[in-house]
C-alpha cells in the first residue's frame, strides 16, 4: 500500500507512527534527511521500501517523498558524450524512451522481464540503485556500460561509478543524508552489450544469476570487454579474470570455455534457495559462452 498523499498540501502527513514530508526543492529534501538516523529515508517510487515496511524489516520515523520537487529529476537526454537519466525517471519511462531504445538497447531489452508493469510504472531509476539489492537487473547493466551516478549531499555533488557504488548486501556508497539525482552513461556506439538473466521460476522473478557482457571488437578480435555478475553474489562484481582471458583474443569455443572456467573460479557465489554453487557455476559458464556468441554477431 503506497503512502497516502498529504490532504492539506502543507508538507507533512502523519501515518502509522511516522511522518511523510513533501519538500518542494532538492535543498529542502536534503535538509529533511538525517545522516545520523537511518530511520529517515527518501522515497522515490517506494516499491521496495513499502515491501520492507510490510514485512516489518524497516520501521521509519520519517519518509521524505521526492514526488513534488519543483525540479523533477525525470527524463532521459543526450548530452555530448553521455546519456543523462534523472533519478526519478520511472522504469516504465525508461522502457518506452526512444533514446534509450536507440542508444542503450540492452536496457530496453531487460525491461520485458523486470518485475511487472505495475512495478515498472512506479519504481524509479535512482531508487533501484540506492536500494542495493544484488538481485536487481539494472545495476549490473549500468556497471558494464561504465555508468556513474551523481550523488547530492550537504557537501555538494559527487560522482561515483556504478561499479563502485555497492559495498555489501543492501549497502551502498549513498549515505543517509544523500540522494542519487542522476545517472550518466557514456555513449559507446562501438560497444555491444547483452544481459543474460536466469530464473528458476517465472521469467520476471528474482534471478538465480545475472551476467552482463559488454565488448568492443577490432575486426574479429575482442579489443576490450567488461563482464559483470549479479544475483549469485552479494554485490555486482566485475569478473576481471575472465575478461583477461578474452581481451585481445579471437573468440572460439576453446577460448570461451577457458573464460567460463576463469569466471566460475573467481566468483564468490553462495548456495541459496535458487541453487547450489555448482549449479550457478554451470549457469555462469553457459551464459558467458552464449552471451559472447550473441554480441560477437554484433
Amino acid at each position: 500500500m503506497a503512502p497516502a498523499p498529504d490532504p492539506t498540501g502543507g508538507g507533512i502527513a502523519a501515518m502509522a507512527g511516522f511522518t511523510i514530508e513533501y519538500p518542494g526543492t532538492l535543498s529542502e529534501a536534503l535538509a529533511l534527511l538525517d545522516p545520523d538516523d537511518p530511520s529517515v529515508r527518501p522515497v522515490g517510487g517506494g516499491t521496495a521500501l513499502m515491501l520492507m515496511m510490510k514485512s516489518q524489516l524497516f520501521h521509519p520515523t520519517r519518509l521524505v517523498c521526492l514526488s513534488r520537487l519543483n525540479t523533477p529529476m525525470t527524463g532521459c537526454c543526450a548530452d555530448g558524450d553521455h546519456i543523462r537519466i534523472g533519478a526519478m525517471t520511472t522504469l516504465s519511462q525508461l522502457e518506452h524512451s526512444p533514446l534509450i531504445a536507440a542508444e542503450l538497447p540492452v536496457v530496453r531489452a531487460a525491461m520485458s522481464t523486470l518485475a511487472n508493469v505495475r512495478v515498472r510504472n512506479v519504481a524509479t531509476v535512482g531508487g533501484n540503485l540506492a536500494h542495493g539489492d544484488p538481485h536487481l537487473d539494472l545495476p549490473p547493466i549500468w556497471a558494464a556500460l561504465g555508468a556513474e551516478v551523481i550523488i547530492e549531499g550537504p557537501s555538494g555533488p559527487r560522482d561515483v561509478k556504478v561499479a563502485d557504488l555497492f559495498h555489501g548486501y543492501y549497502e551502498t556508497d549513498v549515505s543517509d543524508g544523500e540522494l542519487i539525482t542522476e545517472i550518466r552513461v557514456p555513449r559507446q556506439p562501438d560497444w555491444h552489450t547483452t544481459y543474460r538473466k536466469v530464473t528458476t521460476r517465472a521469467i520476471h522473478d528474482w534471478p538465480a544469476l545475472g551476467v552482463t557482457l559488454a565488448a568492443r571488437f577490432d575486426g574479429d578480435t575482442i579489443a576490450d570487454i567488461r563482464i559483470v555478475l549479479s544475483a549469485a553474489v552479494d554485490i555486482p562484481q566485475r569478473l576481471t579474470g575472465a575478461e583477461e582471458v578474452l581481451r585481445g583474443q579471437r573468440p572460439d569455443a576453446a577460448l570461451l570455455t577457458r573464460a567460463g572456467d576463469a569466471a566460475a573460479a573467481e566468483a564468490p557465489m553462495e548456495h541459496d534457495s535458487r541453487g547450489s554453487v555448482d549449479y550457478k557455476a554451470h549457469l555462469l559458464r553457459v551464459h558467458i559462452q552464449r552471451g559472447m556468441n550473441e554480441i560477437g554477431r554484433g
